[in-house]
């Protein structure tokens, strides 16, 4: 079934993008969501009408990924974690984590950007890209540090 793209859906494509998606995927999630409308002919038409802004908007967006793309570069993502021994990592780094760590720093992003093929499990330096527009992706700089351990003092003997 053809569509017309009315918001940026993930992995899909941009507004104003007209895609080929499953019927029921269209009938069931993107149309009652208000996020596509139908290929019809009248629709079609109002999209031709709607290009100018539409354009405008995207341009503005991309200015915007810009932007925050190069606040993300100029960033350093640093997250303690508990470590075993031979320094290996109890559990994994996750996008989630990683959207924690920037949230601190006062920046705002959707987990969903964060691109990791698996979870980060080492200690040190990783870098982790981030796709904010389809034209533009960062490069986040995510240290992995041990979490300083508490000074547990021996009881005395005696």
């Amino acid at each position: 079934m053809k569509i017309i793209l009315k918001e940026e859906v993930l992995n899909l494509g941009q507004p104003g993008q007209i895609v080929e998606v499953a019927a029921g995927y269209a009938r069931n999630y993107l149309l009652p969501r208000g996020l596509a409308l139908s290929a019809t002919p009248q629709n079609l038409k109002l999209l031709e009408q709607q290009r100018k802004t539409l354009d405008a908007r995207l341009e503005r967006s991309r200015q915007e990924a810009t932007a925050m793309a190069r606040r993300l570069e100029a960033v350093t993502c640093t997250i303690p974690v508990r470590v075993g021994e031979q320094n290996r990592i109890f559990g994994s780094i996750t996008s989630q984590d990683i959207v924690d760590c920037l949230e601190q720093q006062g920046i705002q992003l959707d987990r969903r950007r964060i691109q990791l093929d698996s979870p980060l499990r080492s200690l040190g330096s990783h870098g982790v890209f981030v796709r904010l527009h389809p034209e533009v992706k960062a490069e986040l700089k995510v240290e992995i540090v041990p979490q300083a351990r508490p000074v547990v003092e021996e009881p005395a003997e005696g």
